[in-house]
């Protein structure tokens, strides 16, 4: 019997702003409800989540604004591009999320859309609170000091 070769988890789409503009507090691992055109499309590895947010409605979460170019050779059944997608989660995690969001002032963000090793669309949504300008003024500060501390680390030897 042969072993079945293991995938490595292919990042499709990363959000770099978002930890510079947010304080992430939690993340969770969701699906996504893809229509056949969209996988397709995000194989190719043009899509893009950086102005993408999700959003509570109707006891439900969904991405919003997330850019999933047209795939090419679907001519006529293909997708939207920046259609609302519905996230899949287990209601506990749901009720927790839109908890956070509507008590304490938390947006949710996506910060990764990736393939698993089995195959399947994944997206890493991050519960986060907004940055003032002041914290994202000592984020950089500390992000220099650190890397000019490496560089006089090096040059001592």
């Amino acid at each position: 019997m042969t072993e079945k070769t293991k995938r490595a988890i292919k990042v499709v789409a990363e959000n770099r702003k978002a930890r510079f503009n947010y304080a992430i507090e939690d993340t969770i691992e969701t699906g996504i409800a893809l229509t056949g055109t969209e996988v397709k499309s995000i194989r190719n590895g043009k899509s893009t989540i950086a102005e993408s947010y999700a959003d509570p409605r109707a006891g439900e979460i969904w991405l919003v604004n997330a850019n999933i170019p047209e795939y090419l050779q679907a001519n006529r059944f293909n997708h939207e591009p920046r259609r609302p997608r519905k996230l899949l989660l287990h209601k506990r995690q749901i009720n927790k999320l839109i908890g956070a969001v509507e008590r304490e002032g938390m947006t949710l963000i996506p910060l990764k859309l990736y393939f698993n090793e089995r195959g399947r669309a994944k997206l890493e949504l991050a519960l986060a609170k907004g940055k003032k300008l002041h914290d994202k003024r000592e984020t950089e500060k500390k992000r220099d000091w650190s890397r000019e501390k490496g560089r006089l680390l090096r040059a001592r030897g």
